[in-house]
């Protein structure tokens, strides 16, 4: 079983326009609501794959009961915290060139009484667990501590813990070693503190991280693929991608099909980047199912490309 933890759960609604003109009216040529959240969006893929999986997101209000019904739907065991605040909405314009612009809201503010029972129904599931996927930003009121008291709990409950976070709340947690870190490439620049340019250059940031305590790096560079790295090596993988239809939740389709292969090592490393690969194909945040992947389309090398340039180099 997956536990997805998603502290900072939202209501995702996506309009596919022709191209964004501000200050003018837009019409959408298609429109989809879904749960969101990156932890959320683990769960569902991990469902659509045919696994259990249980997802632990707090949830108020209007949103938040949609929410659940909605991952109620595609078979998603829900284990909710109720909370006095609304939980978020969240907007996605996705321009037919494969640009997107989102517009994320903050959330709810999280009591301590409801901060405490979020660890508690963590804990709850815990010892049913193979992996722990703790995802996505904190809310207000969660300190950046959390996370990394979640990886110290999980640990001693027996389960393996992958992170999907930044700034100071990953840099809190790198010190109880999660089992494994999934950061983009801004995301690893800003905990390095200085920009990357080139693989070689996100190899070496991810070594750094390592040392702060991750025991392995999944970073996923975009268009330029992903690297995992952890004692056993390093591999580099890419994908052929037909077409780019959005690339919402890719990144956590990506760490979905990581877990699900087991979590560690190259073969693990191709299901994410096949997952990744299917997910920017399809509309809004919509998770792949095994029938979309295209294992054929995907390379791992151990053979890491060093001097490859990043087609968005990030500083």
């Amino acid at each position: 079983m997956i536990l997805t933890v998603t502290p900072n759960p939202s209501l995702d609604r996506t309009y596919e326009v022709p191209a964004l003109e501000r200050g003018e009216v837009v019409r959408a040529d298609g429109e989809r609501v879904d749960p969101g959240g990156k932890g959320v969006n683990v769960s569902r893929a991990v469902a659509a794959a045919g696994r259990r999986t249980v997802a632990v997101l707090p949830l108020g209000g209007a949103p938040g009961a949609l929410v659940a019904e909605l991952l109620d739907a595609q078979g998603i065991e829900v284990a909710p915290v109720p909370v006095a605040g609304a939980t978020r909405s969240n907007i996605a314009l996705a321009e037919a060139d494969g640009v997107l612009t989102k517009i994320n809201a903050p959330g709810p503010e999280l009591s301590a009484a409801e901060q405490e029972l979020l660890l508690d129904t963590v804990r709850s599931h815990s010892r049913a667990a193979d992996w722990i996927a703790c995802c996505g930003s904190l809310p207000r009121g969660l300190a950046p501590s959390w996370y990394a008291d979640v990886v110290t709990r999980a640990h001693a409950a027996g389960a393996r813990i992958a992170l999907d976070t930044s700034g100071p709340a990953l840099l809190e947690a790198l010190r109880a070693r999660p089992d494994v870190v999934k950061p983009n490439a801004e995301e690893l620049a800003e905990a390095v503190a200085r920009p990357l340019a080139t693989v070689g250059d996100v190899l070496k940031a991810a070594e750094e991280v390592r040392a702060l305590g991750a025991r392995a790096v999944l970073a996923s560079l975009g268009a330029d693929g992903q690297l995992l790295v952890s004692d056993a090596g390093a591999w580099f993988g890419s994908a052929r991608v037909p077409a780019v239809r959005s690339n919402v939740g890719a990144g956590d389709a990506s760490l979905a099909g990581f877990l699900i292969a087991g979590g560690t090592g190259p073969e693990a490393l191709a299901c994410a980047v096949a997952y990744g690969a299917a997910a920017v194909g399809l509309p809004g945040s919509v998770m792949p199912v095994p029938a979309d992947l295209d294992p054929a389309a995907v390379t791992v090398t151990a053979e890491v490309p060093l001097g490859r340039e990043l087609r968005e180099q990030v500083s």
